[in-house]
């Protein structure tokens, strides 16, 4: 979708729909939502004082110019009430704007800024929501139907700006929104996809294709590699499949005189059995997201490569399936992870841990100053925090402030979680030095417990997506199934880092 800012009257733009706004209460519109009215000859008011249009938040009322205007179409989108107005609640009203367009057959849009001025959040930032939430709310995956959609493709986003000294910060807001916004929707077609199109081997060619296509140094280490580096959490876990395991490797060297060095660890279970120890058959399709935080972390990495961000950033990215077979690991095996410690495996379905471990055990290997790591992990997060926020937890709360910060810019939204140390002992194995589970009770805790082994001293941040990655219905931004959930995150957290 083409892009542009455009200096003028939205109501001189001849354009398939325009988009105003209302907030909740207002009585008499004024700024472009007043000029609009004034050019449709007060028709905006009317709906106003017939009820018609009350500013409700997402509320929407296409106004059909009839040849009035040059605008095809006046939509009119309810901002909610004033005092709760975020910058959430942009992306929010954006998608639903554009998603109501896009059903009446509009194939171009032309919209103000929701929020900048009066809405009391700075231009820019509301720019680059407005940006996020349409590109983010037309997403679609069609890949494997046959039958034509019913509707067509927006093919572009105008926005009007009446002051021409904003332009320039509007032209990078809107690049930089549009960048974060197309690599959450390619982390959502990689997750969208079923497992025989999502293969280990097939996430590495998709991180090959990232890399080609923005300059990032690449490299995937196989089975032999991994075997004489001793990482036998994730050579353990791929025994039960025949398809090979890799480690991707993904670098970005935004600042080379530079130590510092932010590594980003995925889990990239592309399918998630449950192995021996295996799942219930009832929505045991959805376990194809099972490499959910990998995807984030390949094309976080894109983004952060296109913004050319002024850091180091590594991603890496340990894939493999999690299946049952006869040369499958098994309950009561004890594995060797790449840092030595030995694992003490309890259940087989607790395999996301074990990949992290060796992957956690190479970025330090690596040099990296700091470690954030993403997964679906636990089905204890979800129990715990629903299916609204990622669990957070931490070695180091100063990193782990910068990530929930990243987060809640990003519209992602993330809650901390404790890590004391009395939790430890639920892990303790009697025949290892640890085991992969600690029971049901705080099991989303002992999972990132675990991690810590492994992550050791260096700062460390563990988000558990397993409430977030996937969702069972449609929200104004994010139709049901993938998410994106942490893409954003992650490209605000480099950029703070590189700030810094």
């Amino acid at each position: 979708m083409e892009i542009r800012i455009l200096r003028g009257d939205i109501a001189q733009v001849a354009t398939d729909g325009a988009v105003v706004n209302l907030f909740e209460g207002v009585t008499q519109p004024g700024g472009a939502t007043g000029a609009a009215d004034a050019a449709l000859g007060g028709a905006i008011s009317q709906l106003i004082a017939s009820g018609e249009i009350k500013g409700k938040l997402n509320e929407v009322t296409i106004i059909h110019s009839l040849g009035r205007i040059p605008p095809r179409r006046m939509l009119v989108v309810g901002l909610g009430k004033r005092e709760e107005f975020t910058l959430d609640r942009v992306r929010q009203v954006s998608a639903t704007a554009a998603k109501a367009l896009r059903h009446a057959g509009a194939k171009s849009i032309t919209t103000i800024v929701h929020g900048g001025g009066i809405g009391g959040l700075e231009p820019g930032t509301a720019a680059q929501a407005l940006v996020e939430g349409t590109v983010l709310g037309l997403y679609t995956f069609r890949r494997h139907m046959t039958k034509e959609a019913d509707f067509g493709e927006v093919e572009s986003l105008t926005i009007v700006e009446r002051d021409v000294d904003k332009t320039p910060i509007l032209e990078r807001a809107c690049t930089r929104g549009k960048i974060v916004a197309e690599a959450t929707n390619l982390c959502r077609n990689m997750v969208n996809e079923p497992a025989n199109y999502m293969t280990p081997t097939l996430m590495a060619e998709k991180a090959r294709e990232v890399a080609d296509a923005h300059g990032l140094e690449l490299r995937v280490l196989e089975r032999q590699e991994m075997q004489e580096l001793g990482m036998g959490g994730l050579l353990g876990v791929a025994q039960g499949s025949r398809e090979p395991p890799k480690l991707i490797i993904l670098s970005h060297r935004g600042d080379p005189s530079s130590d510092r060095n932010l590594g980003l660890v995925g889990k990239g279970i592309t399918f998630d059995s449950g192995g021996i120890s295996i799942k219930p058959s009832e929505r045991m399709e959805e376990m194809k997201g099972d490499m959910a935080g990998g995807a984030a972390v390949i094309v976080a990495m894109a983004a952060i490569a296109q913004l050319k961000l002024k850091m180091n950033v590594t991603g890496l990215v340990p894939t493999t399936e999690n299946l049952p077979d006869g040369a499958a690991y098994k309950p009561g095996d004890v594995l060797r992870a790449m840092s030595g410690k030995t694992i003490e495996v309890i259940s087989t379905d607790a395999e996301g841990r074990l990949i992290l471990a060796d992957a956690l055990a190479y970025a330090r290997k690596l040099g990296v100053s700091h470690l954030v790591d993403a997964a679906t992990l636990t089905g204890a997060c979800s129990i715990a925090l629903g299916p609204v926020c990622t669990g957070a937890f931490t070695n180091n709360q100063e990193l782990l402030q910068k990530v929930l910060e990243a987060a809640e810019a990003a519209g992602e939204k993330t809650w901390q979680m404790p890590m004391h140390e009395e939790y430890r002992e639920l892990i303790k194995s009697d025949v290892a030095d640890i085991k992969n589970v600690g029971g049901r009770a705080g099991g989303a805790i002992t999972a990132a417990m675990f991690l810590a082994e492994f992550a050791e001293d260096t700062p460390w941040v563990h988000l558990d997506i397993a409430p977030t990655s996937f969702q069972d219905k449609d929200t104004a931004y994010a139709p049901k199934g993938a998410t994106g959930v942490p893409v954003g995150t992650f490209v605000n957290l480099a950029q703070a880092l590189a700030s810094k």
